[in-house]
């Protein structure tokens, strides 16, 4: 498909004059724009709820994700995996992003890097890439070569694909297992995608990987049960997650948030059930993460200990 045709190249009839617009005028005509791509996503709900139960299943026994993509999709991807391990306590390894250009490109343009496929297919090959991985090629336009070079090079191995694009018939969409077309039309600024097409993909990002976490067991209520409390707001976060789940005064639950190396699931499942650092580990082990089961598991299991949520 040609460059020119495609929706996210064309020009927004609703700001063809944005350059003789008042500040508030073209805010105004910006917002109008972002309120379509709420909209836009949930029309594609049911393509990234597919995308999200692989990435589950995957993850769960041992596999992989990673984000491809170039330029602002790249970047995305390359926050959005960052966040993971802070957010959800996840080893550095499951959720990864590949950048064309490199990690300097995350800073500034990295010229012809996009244009790439083979780079695309490479760099997943340094990773060692299997069919236990997921692999989401991110691309606005759907043309992207980098991406499409790393999903076609997926698809070879037998990992799963997903694309993520904002055109109708993506060029990408055909090497995906899934494909997921988040139209937004055109941008206020022509071409730019950093605008609507990159709030549609951070949205959709947003979602998978939330979703997916949710899943693994590192949400408990709407609570970030594994959060990595390595600083200072992060553990005064944990501190308050304990006393919301278990009730406990916030100097009980500093005490055994210290028991725990700072560690919210275990902490709360000691609490609830009187079981030592060690139980509430393999407790929680033993019920893939989850708090709810790991908890009914030491009440089933060892009924002599003491059951401090009745008594409280």
């Amino acid at each position: 498909m040609e460059l020119s045709n495609l929706t996210t190249e064309q020009r927004n009839k609703n700001s063809l004059n944005l350059d003789k617009m008042s500040i508030l005028e073209a805010l105004h005509t910006m917002n109008k724009e972002d309120k379509k791509v709420a909209e836009a996503v949930e029309s594609v709900l049911p393509k990234v709820e597919t995308s999200i139960e692989k990435m589950y299943v995957s993850l769960s026994r041992g596999g992989r994700l990673f984000y491809v993509g170039a330029g602002t999709s790249g970047r995305l991807g390359v926050i959005d995996a960052s966040e993971c391990p802070p957010t959800f306590m996840t080893p550095p390894h499951m959720v990864q992003a590949l950048m064309a250009g490199g990690e300097d490109a995350f800073f500034s343009a990295v010229e012809g890097s996009e244009d790439n496929e083979e780079q695309g297919a490479e760099d997943l090959k340094k990773k060692q890439l299997t069919a236990a991985d997921v692999v989401v090629g991110i691309t606005a336009s759907g043309r992207t070569p980098y991406p499409i070079g790393a999903l076609k090079y997926a698809r070879s191995v037998g990992a799963y694909t997903v694309s993520l694009s904002c055109n109708e018939r993506s060029e990408i969409s055909q090497f995906a297992d899934c494909d997921i077309e988040v139209v937004v039309g055109p941008e206020v600024l022509t071409g730019s995608t950093r605008l609507k097409a990159a709030t549609a993909h951070k949205m959709v990002l947003n979602m998978m990987s939330t979703t997916t976490m949710i899943k693994l067991g590192k949400v408990h209520e709407n609570l970030m049960v594994d959060v990595h409390a390595s600083n200072y707001k992060l553990i005064e976060r944990a501190k308050k997650t304990i006393m919301e789940i278990t009730k406990v005064t916030y100097e009980e639950a500093e005490e055994v948030l210290k028991k725990t190396n700072h560690k919210v699931k275990p902490a709360v499942v000691m609490i609830d059930t009187g079981a030592t650092y060690n139980e509430a580990e393999e407790a929680i082990k033993q019920s893939n993460g989850y708090v709810r089961e790991a908890i009914a598991h030491i009440r089933k299991n060892s009924p002599e200990l003491r059951n401090n949520m009745d008594s409280r």
